[in-house]
This record gives C-alpha cells, sequence and structure tokens, in this order.
C-alpha cells in the first residue's frame, strides 16, 4: 500500500534533476546558450552529462533494495523505472560525449576524432570515464529485449552487475575536469551528498541487511520435493523465523550454497504462508539454472536476500477475492490463500496450465476447497492468440469470460501472478470489468 512517503520519494527524484539544472543556470549555462556557436554547445553537452549522472546515480537508487521504496511501489513498478530513467541517462551521456567533443572542436577547427582523442589521453579521469561508457554500453544492449531474450537468466544477471562498475568510473571526471563541479562550493556539496547517499544504499540494503539476515536466521534446505514435471518445493528451516519481516506472497532472490554458480540469484515466492519453523518455495525448471534446485541436498546452506513484493495481503481486509494464476504464478497466490482471512466460501482459484499434469498442488488445493469453501476454476490448453485464455474460452472474448467465471468481479479483491504479457492482458480486462485499481494486486513474473 502507498504510503506518504512514496510521494515525497518521487518528489524528491524530480527535485534533483531541477537541482542539476539550476547549478548549470547559475554558472551561467543560460548565458552560453544564448551567445550561441561552439559555446553554447559545450554548454548543453554539460547540461546533458549533469542530468546523465543524476540520472545514473537515481537509477541505481531506484534498485537498491530500500525497504519502504520497495513496499511503497513494488520491484515490478521500481524496475520499469529503473528501465526508463537507464535509457534516458544512456542517451544523454551519449549526447553529452559528441556535443563536448563538438564544443572543444569547433573553436579550434580541429578534427572531431583528434580533439575526442586528447580529450581522453590528457584529462584527468577521461580514460576511466570513457571505461565507464564502454560498461554502460555493454549493459543497455544487454538491456534490449531482443537481446534479454537469448540470454540467460544468470548471464544477464552478472552482465547488468557491470552498471555499477560503468556508474562508478564514468562519474570521477566531473572531480577533476568538469566546471560546473569545481566552481560552485554548492555544487560539490550537492554531488557528494548524493553519492555518498547512493553508496551508503547500495552498501546498507544490498550487502549489509541481507549478510545480516543470512547470518541471522541460518536457513538451510531441509527436504526436497518433486510437485509435477520440472516443479519442485524445497522446504528450509532456520532460526527466528518468527521475526523475519515476511509476508505470504513476497519472494526472496536466494543462493544456494551448493556448488559453482552459487553467486548467481534467482527470485523465488514463497509457495506457503511462513511458519516460524519452515519456509517453502517451489521452483519451475525454466532453463536458467533453476533445475539444479531439484537436485539440492539437506543441509545445503543458503544466502537470502529480501523479502520483496507488494502481493501481499495487506490491503486485503475481508470480502470476496479471486485469485488468478498461470503456470509458476500459483506459487505466491496458494500462499495467500492459506494466509488470507476469508470466510467460507469467498475465495475463488483461477488457475490456467497447459494440461492436468501441469496443475500444480492438487491436494492442497483440494483441502482448502473441502475445508475453506475455495471455489477452483481450470483453464486448461494452449494459449490463444492476443488473450489470456486458453483456446475454447477466448472464442466469445476475454471481458465475457472474465464475466463468465466471476460474475461479481466487480466486487472483488483480485490477485494476479503469471508472465507479463498474460498479466498485462488479466488487468485489462478486470479494468474493462469495473474493477477498482486499488483491488487489483499484481505481481510480473518477468526479469
Amino acid at each position: 500500500m502507498k504510503r506518504w512517503w512514496a510521494d515525497v520519494a518521487g518528489f524528491a527524484a524530480g527535485l534533483t534533476v531541477i537541482m542539476v539544472v539550476a547549478l548549470w543556470v547559475a554558472q551561467g549555462g543560460v548565458q552560453e546558450v544564448a551567445g550561441g556557436g561552439w559555446g553554447a554547445v559545450a554548454a548543453v553537452g554539460r547540461l546533458t552529462g549533469l542530468v546523465a549522472s543524476d540520472l545514473m546515480l537515481l537509477q541505481v537508487l531506484l534498485l537498491a533494495r530500500i525497504p519502504w521504496v520497495e513496499r511503497a511501489f513494488g520491484q515490478d513498478q521500481l524496475a520499469r523505472w529503473h528501465r526508463w530513467v537507464g535509457f534516458t541517462s544512456f542517451h544523454l551521456m551519449l549526447a553529452h560525449i559528441v556535443l563536448i567533443t563538438l564544443g572543444y572542436a569547433g573553436p579550434v577547427h580541429d578534427n572531431v576524432l583528434h580533439t575526442f582523442w586528447n580529450l581522453i589521453t590528457t584529462y584527468p579521469g577521461m580514460l576511466l570515464a570513457l571505461a565507464g561508457a564502454a560498461a554502460i554500453v555493454m549493459v543497455v544492449v544487454t538491456s534490449i529485449k531482443a537481446a534479454r531474450r537469448r540470454l540467460r537468466y544468470e548471464s544477464w544477471h552478472l552482465l547488468h552487475l557491470y552498471a555499477y562498475l560503468g556508474v562508478g568510473l564514468a562519474l570521477p571526471h566531473q572531480l577533476w575536469t568538469s566546471a560546473d563541479f569545481l566552481a560552485s562550493p554548492v555544487a560539490r556539496a550537492y554531488w557528494w551528498t548524493l553519492w555518498a547517499a547512493t553508496a551508503a544504499a547500495i552498501l546498507i540494503f544490498r550487502v549489509g541487511l541481507p549478510a545480516w539476515r543470512t547470518a541471522r536466521h541460518r536457513l538451510e534446505v531441509v527436504e526436497v520435493v518433486a510437485e509435477g514435471p520440472g516443479l519442485t518445493s524445497v522446504y528450509l528451516k532456520g532460526r527466528f523465523l518468527d521475526r523475519l519481516p515476511v509476508q505470504a506472497g513476497q519472494f526472496f532472490q536466494w543462493r544456494f550454497l551448493d556448488g559453482p554458480g552459487w553467486s548467481r540469484a534467482h527470485p523465488y515466492s514463497l509457495s506457503g504462508p511462513p511458519r516460524e519453523d519452515r519456509l517453502r518455495i517451489t521452483v519451475k525448471d525454466l532453463g536458467d539454472g533453476s533445475a539444479r534446485v531439484a537436485t539440492l541436498r539437506p543441509g545445503t546452506r543458503v544466502l537470502v536476500e529480501g523479502p520483496y513484493g507488494r502481493l501481499t495481503g495487506e490491503a486485503y481486509r475481508g470480502g470476496p477475492v479471486t485469485m488468478i494464476a498461470c503456470g509458476i504464478g500459483i506459487t505466491p497466490l496458494l500462499a495467500l490463500l492459506w494466509d488470507l482471512p476469508y470466510r467460507d466460501g469467498e475465495a475463488t482459484l483461477v488457475y490456467r496450465a497447459r494440461s492436468v499434469q501441469e496443475l500444480a498442488f492438487r491436494s492442497e488445493i483440494e483441502w482448502l476447497a473441502a475445508r475453506r469453501g475455495l471455489r477452483v476454476v481450470t483453464l486448461l490448453g494452449p494459449r490463444a492468440q492476443d488473450s489470456w485464455l486458453p483456446h475454447g474460452y477466448a472464442e466469445s472474448g476475454d471481458l465475457a469470460a472474465l464475466r463468465r467465471i466471476v460474475p461479481d468481479a466487480r466486487g472483488q479483491h483480485l490477485y494476479i501472478c503469471g508472465p507479463d504479457d498474460w498479466t498485462a492482458r488479466v488487468r485489462r480486462t478486470a479494468a474493462e470489468a469495473g474493477v477498482a485499481p486499488d483491488r487489483v494486486h499484481v505481481e510480473h513474473f518477468a526479469w
């Protein structure tokens, strides 16, 4: 649920960009642009570089795993903003490089390539900046959807970590060469504060907090159970699990210390409500290293980051509730079905899978149906084109099908979990059915 400080955080992020522009104006940027010529080109180049630097730091902060920011916006929303800010800062960085080079080459009528070479070889910090820019280019190229589809998750994740290196190398040249930084005590104070805050957020929330929770709770594998074709549940035990601030529906980033490749984290949701002595995750073999989960041995130690995610029962205060799951998206929704305080007969599970064999947790779902009145609707078969429904269900249209499956959809809390495109289509159909946005709770399963 969005807190008041979520609005404050959004305002502060916008304020940083305004501050950067104001500092540039205070250093005479507008006058230089008004003067025209190559001086104007160089001035705009400085501005694009300053804004790019600011956005790079904001981009890092967006996925610094700051708990109250995660809870306010959700990791999927933060990831979208991270992507948008990242591509924007990248394009501004390219504009900065081009404009600054032109601004220096123009007045002396020098060859652009020669000027560029002189800049990177004679100005302090420019070789580091070039190396940082190269790392950022690599990250951006591998973040394009067409490239991401061709990469294994582990490879993409490892390459994406070079963004930290790129930002770290690209920014220090401002310390040594930027007039906007050197000429103003206010500018120096601003940039040092922003850099220190970003570094502190990474060290505290990406390194320190996960290390502390791992050491405190000492999670280890207790049992590994095959749930179906390519589907494996892992039961874990640990210390003080009643003090672990996790709710049903949330996920962790998991690293299993079972051999080579342990350093690569994978996001897996809890598939059962958190208990004082046990946790359970369920993993589908998607060919991205997840198959090794089935080979884990009891006693394997675990490193964790989290919990993350807003697909929880925090906003639910009772009344009709419908869970709409696709494939492995059943895992957080099953945990919620165990955990939410709905009354007998108030809950519906709409479960889409390609075949009966792919339906997981059938015994638990049957127990919930018998003991808590859970209504179960299974949607089996290959997915129809341009629909979230299988063939045979989509003939009447998505909206008509939803109204048939969940007649009182407008009065329901809807929890939706599955692949990105599928989830977006369900969400769109819910909006067409008149379900209020604050009653639709979503978690995207994509990277």
